[in-house]
């Protein structure tokens, strides 16, 4: 695959799990929280893979590559998880489940790359994963911390810092893009929607930028007038100070000027 000297890519790690079979999108159908029966071929959509109390068992990416053939996305290390979930509740579906192995390259720009191109907006601005074709010597490559700061920057949650089981999917933000509030039954639906129409979340995800040379340490208190109201979950420098994600109480105001370990934080301009 050629790519323009302009074009800016990275590498992602992802672990797959193919989903084929005559019954597989009536069986994801029942086990995720979006609405893959209604994806094109060639469509994708973000899904979550939820407990009965609606914690997140997994972030998705789904991928449908034929009219019974889907390709899930997820962290490397959900992978088997992933699998084995799927496989334990399966039952008699005719739905084949299997680990794959891909290679995902991101390529960032409005264009869709040549090759199986997913989008993504993880990164807070137009970009690709492109499965199984690495990008040629003739690019910008994006180290893993460029990556993460965009990542923070457009508030987008990762499993095992803002995702885990402490967390319910609408105070990471994972309701908007990752659910159907119109679909059928799911495991997980019955919490996300009495949150949804009947409550509100208490916390909440903020981007902060943090007057500190260094990132602070992941769960690091999150303070306002002398409280500690939230904790971190990402952090990098970025311009001599430090860009970082949050959860922070809903009642503290948006424009609150915070403070982490001694250090000014102010919501990300």
């Amino acid at each position: 695959m050629t790519i323009g000297n302009e074009t800016r890519v990275g590498a992602r790690a992802r672990g797959f799990v193919g989903v084929r079979g005559p019954q597989a999108d009536d069986y994801l159908q029942r086990m995720v929280s979006n609405d893959v029966e209604g994806l094109a071929v060639g469509a994708s959509c973000d899904a979550l893979l939820l407990t009965p109390k609606a914690r997140v068992i997994a972030p998705l990416r789904i991928l449908r590559r034929g009219e019974d053939d889907f390709l899930l996305l997820t962290e490397p290390e959900l992978a088997e998880t992933v699998r084995d979930h799927l496989l334990r509740f399966r039952f008699a579906a005719k739905a084949e489940i299997e680990l794959e192995e891909h290679s995902s390259h991101l390529v960032f720009g409005d264009e869709v790359p040549p090759g199986l191109a997913v989008p993504t907006d993880d990164y807070g601005e137009p970009a690709w994963e492109v499965l199984d074709a690495p990008p040629g010597p003739a690019v910008d490559p994006l180290s893993d911390g460029a990556l993460e700061a965009l990542r923070i920057r457009a508030g987008t949650p990762r499993y095992g810092r803002e995702i885990d089981d402490r967390v319910l999917p609408a105070e990471a933000g994972l309701v908007e893009r990752a659910v159907s509030l119109t679909k059928g039954c799911y495991p997980g639906q019955e919490p996300i929607a009495r949150l949804q129409y009947r409550g509100h979340a208490n916390r909440s995800l903020r981007v902060l930028t943090i007057a500190s040379a260094e990132p602070p340490a992941p769960d690091a208190d999150v303070r306002f007038e002398g409280k500690a109201v939230g904790r971190i979950t990402s952090a990098v420098p970025e311009n001599g100070a430090v860009l970082a994600l949050a959860y922070v109480r809903a009642e503290v105001p948006a424009d609150a000027v915070l403070e982490v370990g001694g250090a000014e934080a102010r919501p990300l301009d």
